[in-house]
C-alpha cells in the first residue's frame, strides 16, 4: 500500500456528492513549497490534489471551507489526460483516509475559530467501495 500525507489550504468549499448511493466529499487541497533554485533566486511551487473522502459522515463538510488548513492521509492515484487542444496533462488525487483540520478557520467561517484541532477518520472495514472520485 501507498500512502501520501498533504498539509495544505481547501482551494474551494467541500462538495458533498452521492455515488450509488454511497456518500462521497469531494474538495481540492493547494500545497505550496517555496525553495532556491540553483541560482538562488526564491521559486515557489503549488500542488494541488484532488480528494475524495467516501464515509456517511458528511457533517465535517461544514468545516471544509475555502482557505482552511487541513491535513489529510490517503491513497493516492495519478490521472492522465489529454485537453481538447491536444495538449497532455496529469493530476494527482487521493482517495482520502483521514482528515485532520489545522490552525484557524477562515475569517468569513462561523464558529469559535479557537484554531483547535479536529480529526475525522474513516471506518476501514466499511469503506473498502468502488474507486470512484
Amino acid at each position: 500500500m501507498i500512502k501520501l500525507q498533504v498539509i495544505g489550504n481547501l482551494g474551494k468549499d467541500c462538495v458533498v456528492n452521492t455515488v450509488n448511493g454511497k456518500s462521497v466529499m469531494n474538495f481540492n487541497l493547494a500545497h505550496t513549497e517555496k525553495y532556491k533554485n540553483s541560482s538562488g533566486v526564491q521559486q515557489e511551487k503549488t500542488i494541488w490534489v484532488e480528494c475524495a473522502y467516501w464515509t456517511e459522515r458528511t457533517g465535517l463538510s461544514n468545516y471544509l471551507k475555502k482557505g482552511t488548513q487541513i491535513y489529510v492521509e490517503g491513497t493516492p492515484e495519478v490521472r492522465t489526460y489529454t485537453t481538447q487542444d491536444g495538449r497532455h496533462g496529469a493530476s494527482l488525487s487521493i482517495r482520502v483516509q483521514n482528515v485532520q483540520l489545522l490552525g484557524n478557520k477562515p475569517a468569513d467561517s462561523s464558529g469559535s475559530g479557537d484554531g483547535s484541532s479536529s480529526e475525522h477518520q474513516r471506518d476501514e472495514n466499511s469503506a473498502e467501495q468502488e474507486n470512484h472520485f
